[in-house]
């Protein structure tokens, strides 16, 4: 049993309170390899951001659980590095679908969970998620729940479309588990093609615009749930910019479309205390790849490539933490 204390890790409690409270976000960045960690510390440590690492499953099995968990306690350590005294960070399971990967990765010194009941019968989520809020709970470790459905694809998480989260059962749900925080539905999705052209209008410029988030069932979740942490899934904006440059050099993402900026600021002034973004990141280092293979075509070293890409992710970062969620000078 590895306690995430003793890594120099902390869990969401105090983070989200200061969220809530100060009326912005926390980012949830997904990561995979070195070089998006690398960016993220980088980014985390220039704006003086609180951070949430994730992991989904997909990542853990690509990865290797053991080089993960030296790889949270190395990004304390570079932080502090870089500058910060007193790094915020938290190491969090995204999606696990089991008590029994919740467990493992408690075990290994993560400092906050998800538990993804959401596919599930209501009854049965609620006991899938109280088994998890138990056993966490043991080790002062934190747990996200999840009720309502989001469409798309991440890793393993599929689904063709989404179910809105029901106001009327937050209360219930949050009672019963003893969660710390909850993701709800309100119209965000997992992948890079989150809207269907037909679900879109066009701009003056012919791009798609996608319909806007559900912001009554997010007020009537906040009344229900008064000052209780709130997570959105699926929240990336699928940069235009990147969408366009992976196409130049040899790409093909179609109508690939995500959630607009001025969205997320507005969720992120809200109980919105988490915000979880994972296809930016990857969009961002194809982009800058693609873009390194095409102008040197010759290049073999991966330094020479990837070094880009995590320069091109880590101002991705540095964007989303200043200018969208709000939680620069925080720290």
């Amino acid at each position: 049993m590895i306690s995430y204390k003793e890594i120099g890790l902390v869990n969401t409690k105090e983070m989200f309170a200061k969220a809530i409270d100060g009326g912005y976000a926390i980012p949830a960045f997904n990561f995979n390899n070195m070089e998006q960690l690398q960016a993220i510390i980088m980014a985390v440590a220039e704006t003086k951001s609180p951070v949430i690492l994730q992991v989904s499953k997909g990542a853990r099995n690509y990865a290797n659980q053991t080089l993960l968990r030296y790889m949270a306690e190395g990004a304390v350590e570079y932080a502090k590095e870089l500058g910060l005294e007193k790094p915020q960070i938290v190491l969090h399971l995204d999606h696990g679908d089991s008590l029994e990967l919740c467990k493992s990765c408690i075990d290994l010194g993560f400092s906050s969970v998800m538990i993804d009941g959401s596919h599930l019968p209501y009854d049965e989520n609620v006991a899938l998620t109280k088994s998890v809020v138990d056993y966490a709970h043991q080790f002062d470790v934190t747990v996200e729940g999840e009720l309502g459905v989001l469409a798309g694809v991440e890793d393993e998480v599929s689904a063709e479309h989404h179910t809105y989260t029901e106001p009327e059962q937050v209360v219930d749900f949050v009672t019963k588990t003893g969660v710390d925080s909850l993701a709800i539905s309100i119209g965000t999705s997992h992948g890079a093609y989150k809207f269907t052209p037909e679900q879109c209008t066009r701009d003056e410029n012919g791009r798609l615009v996608p319909p806007p988030l559900r912001f009554d069932i997010l007020k009537e979740v906040e009344k229900e749930l008064p000052g209780f942490p709130i997570v959105l899934h699926g929240s990336s904006s699928v940069s235009q910019e990147d969408v366009e440059t992976i196409n130049k050099f040899g790409g093909k993402l179609e109508a690939a479309i995500g959630i607009p900026e001025e969205q997320l600021r507005e969720a992120a002034k809200s109980a919105v205390c988490k915000i979880n973004i994972d296809s930016d990141s990857r969009l961002a280092m194809t982009a800058a790849v693609r873009k390194v293979f095409h102008d040197s075509p010759a290049e073999f070293d991966p330094r020479k490539y990837l070094g880009p890409a995590r320069d091109h992710m880590k101002a991705l970062y540095a964007h989303k933490i200043t200018n969208v969620l709000g939680s620069d000078n925080k720290l």
